[in-house]
């Protein structure tokens, strides 16, 4: 590949080191996708638990519209050390994250999972795209007596046809440029009667499109056990949010470890710039020691130059991670360096 692979200017990427291990991860897969060939330009953006925390702000209007702007951002981690109560819960959840995927519609969350050796899953490869912008996570709901004995508070679930059917479009798109091509939807149909009804309409509809993509249903519950039991069963799984968030993190746990999970939120219509992240969080207790395991941080990064067009260096960046998946070190550094020295 040429470092002219996706247009002759450099791409310009928003870098989100955050807090914690974030900006650590960050520095070792800039310096793969550097390696790699990928000219970026790159603006850093301080947000995140230390930033509302000296200056009150979670993301401005002027920041998100500034945002707007870049072909793609990468984020490291965000949040207060484990216990820490100076951030009130939800806050950068709700204001930051969430905030970026609802305005920017960043409406497909995509991760992959590779067993690694010796993993529950060795031997897997299967994607979860997870619908990024509706079900549980929409805030719908509210308290009605508030503090009394007598408290009530709902939670629902936003599904709406539009949302859903682009989702599963994306996700039978994505299976049918696979060898296996096969998809499984995920949901609580026998309990969660119209948003399941729903996605599995949706399902069906969109399945007439794609007569090569075989296509099944399993409860989230007996997925749970799949993917402990059965991970191999797995090519593309697609289901809701909350489902989406859950399982994605198991799938983490038996593919060798959240420190390998990478994710990418995108919006597949290019209205906007796509965010890339490792699903671990800030890891405050190993912050500053130079032992994070960089490589979901890495893959991620591959993802994102992938999704700017630069193909041949995604993958022999994702090649060169799984070379180095055994090499032995607790040193972010070497890691990065062993993960460069193989492009």
């Amino acid at each position: 590949m040429t470092g002219d692979e996706a247009g002759s200017r450099a791409q310009r990427v928003a870098v989100i080191g955050g807090d914690g291990i974030g900006p650590e991860v960050l520095r070792e897969a800039l310096k793969v996708v550097a390696a790699a060939g990928v000219v970026l330009e790159i603006t850093d953006y301080d947000l995140g638990a230390d930033h509302f925390l000296r200056t009150g702000e979670v993301l401005t209007d002027e920041t998100l519209d500034e945002l707007r702007g870049y072909d793609a951002i990468l984020l490291g981690a965000v949040g207060p050390p484990v216990g820490d109560n100076s951030v009130p819960p939800g806050t950068l959840e709700r204001g930051l994250l969430l905030r970026m995927r609802f305005e920017l519609d960043l409406y497909v969350n995509l991760r992959p999972f590779t067993g690694v050796p010796g993993s529950i899953a060795e031997g897997a490869d299967f994607v979860v795209v997870r619908e990024n912008t509706e079900g549980s996570y929409a805030g719908e709901g509210g308290f009605l007596r508030k503090g009394t004995p007598g408290e009530v508070a709902t939670q629902g679930s936003v599904n709406t046809r539009f949302g859903v059917e682009r989702c599963v479009r994306f996700a039978f798109d994505l299976a049918r440029e696979r060898p296996a091509r096969r998809l499984t939807l995920v949901h609580k149909t026998n309990v969660l009667t119209f948003a399941g009804d729903l996605w599995s309409r949706a399902v069906q509809d969109v399945a007439q499109e794609y007569p090569d993509v075989a296509w099944d249903y399993n409860h989230v519950d007996a997925a749970c056990i799949y993917l402990v039991e059965q991970p191999r069963r797995y090519d593309v799984i697609v289901t809701d949010n909350l489902f989406g968030d859950i399982l994605t993190d198991l799938a983490g746990a038996v593919s060798g470890g959240i420190g390998f999970a990478a994710s990418a939120n995108l919006n597949p219509d290019r209205t906007g710039p796509s965010m890339f992240e490792p699903v671990h969080g800030a890891a405050h207790d190993i912050a500053g020691q130079g032992r994070a395991n960089p490589l979901a941080a890495i893959v991620s990064a591959a993802l994102m130059v992938e999704h700017l067009g630069h193909l041949d260096a995604g993958a022999r960046i994702r090649e060169a991670v799984r070379a180095c998946i055994d090499i032995g070190s607790d040193s972010s550094s070497a890691i990065g360096d062993a993960v460069a020295e193989r492009l």
